[in-house]
């Protein structure tokens, strides 16, 4: 990173490409804001977040590009400043880790002001809707200031996380250092256009009383702070705050002109404003303080919630159930986790199938022959995918996440066990990446383990169009023809289907095939 001068013009040094990180000329740095992100949409990582580059023979498609150009400078590249008062710094602002993000939570700093950086080297850990990931220092140099400290809940993408600086003796300048764009937009805008103080806005109103229909009428001593129409003056970035704090603004005392109440009186208000207000409602529901704990809902839990409510009430779903002998599955299972026993070294401990091993394998061959039951509804088509990426859903303290077995069509029992046991370990662990759990063509969910679930119905994960739910095995006793009667091990599945892509008689045709692969399962092999 080189120093940029205040003043406009050609530079004096040379400066790294963003792009290939050879040295540009000075000629060829010359600093302007309409140049375009030096990474562009076909390049970047993050460009399933900002879509595909345009096409040539189009222009309102380079124009959108130019724009979404200019939003990748904001949110996903690193921004360099310089200010006469400081000396040459790196702006990192918080980037978007998925493609449904759009707030994240900083979990912890594993560096601290001061420390040295390398490129790569792990810089904060943020929670995102989907996990905890880890985000590298972007380049090297010194951490000079941590702009959002360790907990921050609900960071936008974008906000400014930290400075860096290139040379340690310039840590000291930023000791004191308080960003101007480290708030949100909404606030700014609304303080622009709120008269500077309420000291300016009393006699503007005492001045005209006669206009108490244009103007909201003094605070009154009480909490309840409303306009002439019964409605509660805020801001609408208070709004906003309140509506996902679940704060009533009834119960805010407002701190702006006339009472008007700011995004700070949301941030700053006391616990007991938000625990009045549900004290006050839960009153008239009969329950009392303390009978009840109000637990906050992480990002992963909103996007879940999110995501599934839309699932059930935008997909037309249907269930197919049906009961599969698993004697055969059991039987090939106890003899190949024998042999993989045989096959382990004397230190190494033995791989051990699960019955969801085979169960993921047989869906992915399933797939294979049914390519409706792996397909996406896209509104005006449908794409059939041609691999099987199998979405394995795994419960974490956190929520539900579904990590990816790949191509489980063509892999083998003993490599399917071992990337679900991997992933599934990760998952537990916050350590999952992007690609392992984004993505995925079919989703299976099994609660079998849990010994008292003997079926259940599954939410559809879109783009998806069937989820299959796994109950537990159970023992059963079936008519013989030789003995009159015989014991079996059944296990219910239900296949839940987009009806929109997968017609009742097709999901059949898919179960018949699952079943015969799992009742049969040296055909499997075939």
């Amino acid at each position: 990173m080189s120093k940029i001068p205040a003043r406009s013009g050609f530079l004096t040094a040379s400066i790294r490409s963003g792009l290939n990180g050879f040295r540009l000329a000075p000629a060829t740095a010359y600093p302007s804001l309409s140049v375009d992100s030096s990474r562009c949409a076909s390049t970047s990582i993050l460009s399933p977040l900002f879509g595909s580059p345009p096409k040539a023979n189009s222009s309102s498609s380079l124009e959108r590009h130019r724009h979404n150009s200019s939003q990748r400078n904001l949110l996903g590249c690193r921004l360099y400043a310089s200010d006469s008062s400081l000396p040459a710094h790196n702006k990192v602002p918080l980037p978007a880790l998925s493609p449904t993000m759009e707030m994240g939570t900083i979990v912890s700093w594993q560096k601290k002001e001061g420390d040295q950086l390398s490129e790569g080297d792990l810089l904060c850990e943020i929670e995102t809707d989907k996990a905890t990931m880890g985000f590298e220092t972007p380049e090297e140099g010194y951490l000079a200031k941590i702009v959002v400290p360790e907990g921050t809940k609900d960071v936008a993408i974008g906000k400014l996380l930290c400075i860096i600086v290139e040379k340690e003796e310039s840590v000291a300048a930023f000791k004191d250092y308080k960003p101007s764009d480290s708030e949100p937009a909404s606030p700014k805008k609304e303080s622009k256009s709120a008269p500077e103080s309420p000291k300016k806005a009393e006699p503007e109103k005492k001045a005209a009383p006669e206009k108490s229909s244009q103007s909201p009428p003094p605070p009154e001593p009480s909490h309840k702070q409303s306009s002439s129409g019964g409605r509660v003056g805020a801001t609408p970035y208070a709004k906003k705050l309140a509506n996902e704090k679940g704060v009533d603004l009834k119960n805010v005392q407002g701190s702006g002109p006339g009472g008007r109440i700011l995004a700070s009186d949301i941030t700053s208000a006391p616990s007991g404003e938000s625990a009045g207000a549900a004290r006050g409602a839960s009153a008239e529901g009969g329950q009392q303080a303390g009978d009840y704990t109000d637990v906050p809902l992480s990002n992963m839990r909103k996007t879940i919630a999110k995501r599934l409510a839309q699932s059930k009430s935008t997909i037309p779903h249907y269930y197919l159930t049906s009961e599969i002998n698993m004697d055969e599955v059991i039987k090939v299972r106890e003899k190949l986790n024998k042999l993989l026993e045989k096959n382990a070294g004397k230190e190494d401990k033995p791989q051990k199938l699960s019955v969801n091993d085979f169960v993921v394998k047989a869906s992915a061959l399933a797939c294979l022959r049914v390519p409706e039951a792996n397909s996406f509804f896209m509104d005006s088509f449908v794409r059939e995918n041609h691999n099987v990426d199998v979405s394995i859903a795994v419960s974490t303290d956190s929520g539900l996440i579904t990590p990816i077995v790949y191509n489980a069509h063509t892999k083998g029992l003993a490599t399917i066990g071992s990337e679900i046991a991997s992933l599934a370990k990760k998952a537990r662990d916050g350590k999952l990446q992007p690609h392992e759990f984004m993505g995925g063509t079919f989703t299976v969910s099994n609660l079998g383990m849990f010994g008292s679930v003997n079926n259940f119905s599954a939410i559809i994960n879109p783009p998806q169009s069937c989820i299959l739910a796994v109950g537990g095995a159970v023992k059963k006793i079936v008519p013989c023809v030789e003995h009159g009667y015989r014991q079996v091990t059944v296990m219910q599945v239900t296949l839940s289907c987009d009806h929109r892509v997968v017609d009742g008689a097709v999901g059949a045709q898919w179960l018949k095939h699952f079943k015969d692969f799992l009742e049969k399962p040296h055909t499997m092999l075939l």
